[in-house]
């Protein structure tokens, strides 16, 4: 296996891996539609009975039943929008559940330049479901449809403040009094909602808290567009990070008991997570729901409350970007979900020297440039003995073609003269192909970095570029690539094959046209890193050329 061999395997599987992600977008299996019983956007169940979307008592061993009297409140009764606005946030909550129904995130607008139209991560819009749902799991508790009431219909955080509190209340006929209480902080994504029960009958009140995520089926990406997942995840201290897929939930429920752990559903650049207090055995569940909407989550322990008595359940709704240090300080490997794969090891320090670098020079474009700089000098002296090992194989050029030539459509005679010219000459045609498999696990890490880098989206370089989490809208970086990379091909020894040769042609070509719809951040580095390696790879020919086999 010879260089140009090497190179034309990396570029025709980069290539294969963006085919079968755009593959599996527009083509991929898919849950098998059910009929529908019932929209899962919120809308009350009609009777007593449980509702599909609320989840099942595994904790408890009492089978849980939305309540009747609330249940029928809600059918008789829409809910109410309160609206809830931080330095950070922008939410509304619907009191039929007491949960968020949208969330603005302010700090992120939805197209470049547009401050006044924030990112709408959440929203139950029925083509853009994700919303956070919470209930009590118990006879005659509220679940995620029962009707809660409240002081006011906005609530804002003061500008002298570092804290707002909103309090809903439920009550029903029994004396059980419920207040769910969402606490946000200035600055943070990190909501803190407690249910407080406060029991005025006569009996013990036993019950169990549940927090779902539950997501519609994830619009299709473009035809050419990079495809990153979207669906749920769940992590533990023992298996640490797992994806649960919208197929997977398909196919089959989850059912796990663990504690210090959370359960999320993400996209790209951003996420929904509930988080449940780290000293409790949580059983993590997951359902698909008619219409193609999916649920994950976890339920509590079960409590007890005296009669007279006070019960309280706490956890955290996290709402809002893949920020990695802010992620991390929320719970542990919540940063994972900036999902680099099987090469989180190496991403994980590559995107630490990315954040340090546009720390000193501000602008993510500059950053990038100096990174690849930096990933090329690390990587130079195993550069230099591959490109030398071409370099050697270029000067044999003539003498290859000349044994072609003579050996003809004899494979075997060919290999072996060829050989024999390798080891007279002192030549390992393999030199070259070490450095080159080497680097390409550092090369995929970056590549995943500056795909998935939230800081990355909408950020500007120089000129056109506006956005480097957006393509080239001139395409003028995509040809200049193209470029660069012919003009490296032209520096390699030409391969003996014509039709590996063509290949190998066309391949400056077919990378421009799939470049033109990659983010600009990527195509930078590419274009950095051709660029350095044609100046490496002319010296180092040029010294090689200087000297005589």
């Amino acid at each position: 296996m010879d260089n140009q061999r090497l190179f034309l395997f990396v570029a025709l599987s980069f290539v294969l891996m963006l085919i079968w992600q755009a593959w599996l977008t527009d083509y991929g299996a898919k849950p098998a539609p059910t009929a529908t019983e019932q929209a899962q956007t919120g809308t009350p169940a009609t009777s007593a009975a449980p509702s599909q979307d609320v989840p099942a008592g595994t904790v408890s061993s009492a089978a849980p039943a939305a309540p009747a009297v609330a249940a029928a409140q809600a059918a008789a009764t829409g809910g109410q929008r309160i609206r809830i606005i931080t330095d950070v946030l922008d939410l509304q909550l619907d009191s039929r559940g007491g949960d968020v129904h949208t969330a603005d995130l302010l700090a992120y607008p939805k197209v470049a330049g547009k401050s006044d139209e924030p990112f709408r991560l959440m929203d139950d819009a029925a083509a853009d479901l994700f919303i956070p749902q919470s209930g009590l799991l118990a006879p005659g508790a509220p679940d995620h449809h029962a009707l809660y009431s409240t002081d006011k219909t906005e609530y804002r955080l003061a500008d002298s403040a570092q804290e707002l509190e909103v309090r809903l209340h439920w009550r029903n006929a029994e004396g059980l009094k419920v207040d769910k209480v969402y606490t946000l902080k200035r600055g943070s994504y990190a909501i803190t909602v407690r249910c407080e029960v406060e029991n005025g009958g006569a009996q013990v009140w036993k019950g169990s808290a549940y927090e779902q995520l539950q997501h519609g089926e994830p619009a299709k990406a473009g035809r050419f567009g990079i495809s990153t997942y979207t669906g749920g995840v769940i992590y533990s201290p023992d298996e640490k990070y797992k994806k649960i897929s919208f197929d997977n939930i398909a196919k089959q429920d989850l059912s796990r008991d663990f504690s210090g752990g959370w359960a999320a559903m993400i996209q790209h650049y951003f996420l929904g997570a509930w988080i449940p207090e780290t000293t409790q055995t949580s059983h993590y569940f997951s359902k698909a729901l008619p219409d193609k909407h999916y649920v994950l989550g976890l339920v509590s322990p079960e409590i007890s409350v005296a009669p007279q008595g006070k019960g309280v359940f706490t956890s955290r709704l996290y709402v809002g970007p893949k920020l990695q240090d802010h992620l991390a300080q929320v719970a542990p490997g919540l940063e994972l979900t900036v999902d680099y794969g099987v090469l989180t090891f190496i991403a994980q320090p590559i995107f630490w020297l990315l954040k340090n670098i546009h720390k000193i020079v501000g602008n993510w474009g500059w950053a990038i440039i100096l990174l690849t700089m930096l990933i090329k000098l690390a990587f130079y002296k195993l550069s230099e003995t591959s490109y030398r090992s071409m370099a050697n194989m270029r000067k044999l050029q003539p003498r290859m073609q000349a044994l072609k030539e003579r050996y003809g459509d004899d494979r075997q005679k060919l290999n072996t003269a060829m050989m024999e010219m390798y080891k007279k000459e002192k030549i390992n045609p393999l030199g070259g192909c070490l450095p080159i498999v080497v680097q390409i696990p550092v090369f995929l890490s970056l590549y995943w970095v500056l795909l998935e880098t939230v800081e990355m989206r909408q950020a500007p370089w120089i000129l056109w570029i506006k956005d480097m989490s957006s393509a080239d809208p001139y395409f003028i970086l995509p040809l200049i690539m193209g470029v660069t990379m012919l003009l490296q091909q032209k520096l390699n020894p030409a391969p003996i094959d014509p039709m590996q040769a063509k290949v190998m042609m066309a391949m400056p070509f077919l990378f421009t046209v799939f470049f033109a719809f990659f983010p600009s951040g990527l195509v930078l580095y590419w274009v950095v890193n051709n660029t350095l390696s044609i100046a490496q790879q002319w010296v180092i020919t040029k010294r090689v050329a200087g000297n005589t086999l």
